[in-house]
């Protein structure tokens, strides 16, 4: 894997625990498959892509009771760990909830440059005039350069999101233009599909033990799992639902062939 030639993607999900009374881990989170406030576990990841693999680099738990660390903290704890592992990424992609200031100076900081969404509220300044929100202002598909208070210069692009409202993408690339941002856009999504496939396949919600540490453990090892099911994909070209179904099918051929568990005949019991 070349750690120069991929992206890395930051963004959180929440593992459900509908049930959960006494795990501590727990918490309420906000759900983007239920559309609310649910119990669970907050994972935030930083995965690597270059659009034909993905792998999580890193991950990280959010429970601020324990730890003191909001998630821009954990997420600078994840880029300070890549950049000393060698990452050196073409763009660092996230959403607007991570896009505070610090952040975005540490990524500048590592000579690296980032692709962030952007909120309509967000305060910037165009042609030195007062700090406007930005989606008052005349921003143009194509990118316009304004000024971040705190930060410095950045270019951001209106597009239209899907609910026909308008979305706004920053980066501190004053060169990058459309069709760049765009190649940026489509490999952001890669994080959704891990988190998608994670769940789906490794069963890393369904650990039910009361014990914080346990539930750190299964996480972790469900993350090794997709890896795993990761790199065979992309090795032989099958995908993670078959690779299971596999492994399911050979379990099944090889207890049906030699059972552990067996009911005496009728005649004899």
């Amino acid at each position: 894997m070349d750690r120069s030639a991929g992206v890395l993607v930051a963004d959180d999900t929440t593992l459900d625990k509908p049930h959960a009374r006494h795990i501590p881990l727990v918490t309420r989170h906000w759900s983007g498959k239920h559309y609310r406030v649910v119990d669970g576990i907050n994972l935030l990841t930083l995965v690597w892509t270059d659009g034909d693999r993905m792998y999580p680099t890193d991950y990280r738990l959010y429970h601020k009771a324990a730890d003191g660390k909001t998630k821009d903290d954990h997420l600078r704890d994840l880029l300070a760990e890549a950049r000393a592992r060698g990452f050196r990424p073409r763009c660092v992609l996230f959403d607007s909830w991570y896009a505070a200031v610090e952040t975005l100076k540490q990524i500048r900081g590592y000579g690296w440059v980032f692709l962030t969404r952007l909120q309509g509220n967000r305060l910037v300044r165009l042609d030195r005039g007062e700090p406007t929100a930005a989606t008052a202002l005349p921003i143009s598909a194509a990118g316009t350069v304004v000024w971040v208070p705190g930060f410095g210069l950045v270019k951001v692009f209106r597009t239209a999101a899907r609910d026909g409202s308008a979305e706004h993408w920053a980066t501190n690339d004053l060169g990058l233009h459309e069709v760049g941002r765009l190649v940026f856009a489509e490999l952001s999504w890669s994080v959704e599909e891990y988190h998608r496939g994670l769940k789906q396949f490794t069963g890393v919600e369904r650990c039910q033990t009361r014990m914080g540490k346990a539930q750190r453990n299964h996480i972790g090892w469900a993350i090794r799992a997709f890896v795993r099911l990761e790199w065979h994909r992309f090795t032989t070209g099958i995908g993670w639902f078959e690779t299971k179904m596999r492994v399911i099918r050979d379990a099944v051929r090889g207890y049906l062939a030699r059972p552990t568990l067996t009911l005496a005949h009728p005649l004899t019991a």
